[in-house]
């Protein structure tokens, strides 16, 4: 029989069994499990997260195979976060993850109950929606981290992690920087984003179901900055100090 014991030798020999106990114990949500929040998911569940709620309104199509961890043939159609929860199971079946096919919004927001959580994740597309999470989850008391643009980039060495006023050479961070300083409403503290500068051209125009624009965009690219978020959610819980008699 397998158990979390086996799972996370390696991780409980890098960090230690108090750690690993203590990384068990946070409470993660994640908003977008596509190209960045799915890898994210995946890399927290392998780390040693037991408690992670996912929410992702989409179901799995065909144009996501190409860089969303659990988007294969076999599953279009089907509900992304139900899709992933069943996969992130079938690594650590102890693991309690909850799966919210929703869309995160002004009309939905407080359903989130969003003080409940330790860690919030921000892998949302939408401008609109990014910025009302981000205003909403800084004014918490959980660490919050956030994803700015992952397309229309191809080198990984360019990909960095700084607070989120300080990042430079990003469309998504410019225009939710425009955004607060428009409606005169700003983030109630500082949180730390993963970006890259680098910004290529499509080399064709495709539109989505809404008539925006769709922008390419490459798995190793997605892949590393939902596992640097992960990363980060690991690396802060590991320097937090144990509890008095550990």
């Amino acid at each position: 029989m397998v158990t979390e014991e086996h799972i996370f030798h390696r991780a409980a020999l890098l960090l230690g069994d108090d750690a690993m106990e203590h990384i068990g114990r946070q409470r993660v949500i994640i908003f977008g499990v596509g190209g960045v929040g799915s890898w994210c998911a995946e890399g927290l569940v392998r780390s040693g997260v037991r408690q992670l709620t996912i929410v992702d309104s989409d179901c799995v199509c065909a144009s996501n195979i190409n860089r969303q961890l659990m988007a294969t043939t076999v599953n279009i159609g089907h509900p992304k976060v139900e899709v992933l929860r069943e996969r992130l199971l079938a690594i650590n079946p102890s693991a309690e993850v909850v799966a919210l096919q929703k869309v995160f919004c002004e009309g939905t927001a407080d359903e989130f109950r969003l003080d409940d959580y330790d860690f919030i994740i921000d892998a949302i597309d939408s401008l609109k929606d990014k910025a009302l999470l981000i205003l909403m989850a800084t004014a918490t008391q959980a660490h919050f981290f956030s994803s700015m643009g992952a397309a229309l980039k191809m080198d990984p060495s360019r990909i960095r992690v700084t607070e989120f006023w300080k990042v430079t050479g990003d469309p998504l961070a410019r225009a939710l920087r425009h955004r607060f300083k428009r409606d005169h409403r700003f983030p109630q503290r500082k949180f730390k984003c993963v970006y890259s500068d680098e910004l290529l051209k499509n080399r064709d125009v495709a539109t989505g179901e809404e008539g925006t624009r769709v922008n390419g965009s490459l798995v190793h690219i997605t892949a590393i900055f939902g596992l640097t978020l992960a990363s980060m959610v690991i690396r802060e819980i590991s320097s937090m100090p144990l509890a008095p008699g550990r």
